[in-house]
């Protein structure tokens, strides 16, 4: 088995899917795959990604509605569209700093 590499996004950054038309607020991250085997095998095979790179979990939206999202890392690319964040957890886990950017209300998250 591979060793787990960094996590190239963080928690509280908003990032987008590289293939479809929704974006999220990162508020988790598993060093490497950690969903159950179903999940996994109904991606498309073509589509399926490693499993031996972190995943991050997302409250996530699109044009319709707001859900929570599991996603690798090789289908993320950043926003920066600066476009406002409408998932009403958001507000409920994070809070925006000086930057704009979103931190962990709760320090214990991870």
């Amino acid at each position: 088995m591979l060793k787990p590499r960094a996590a190239k996004f963080k928690i509280g950054e908003v990032v987008r899917h590289r293939l479809y038309p929704f974006r999220g607020v990162i508020f988790d991250v598993d060093p490497t795959f950690n969903n159950t085997e179903e999940w996994w095998l109904s991606i498309p095979a073509e589509a399926r990604p490693d499993k031996d790179q972190p995943f991050y979990h997302l409250f996530a939206e699109n044009a319709d509605t707001e859900y929570i999202a599991y996603v690798s890392e090789q289908n993320l690319l950043p926003d920066t569209s600066g476009a406002p964040i409408r998932h009403p957890q958001v507000a409920e886990v994070f809070e925006r700093d000086d930057t704009g950017s979103f931190r962990p209300r709760n320090s214990q998250l991870n």
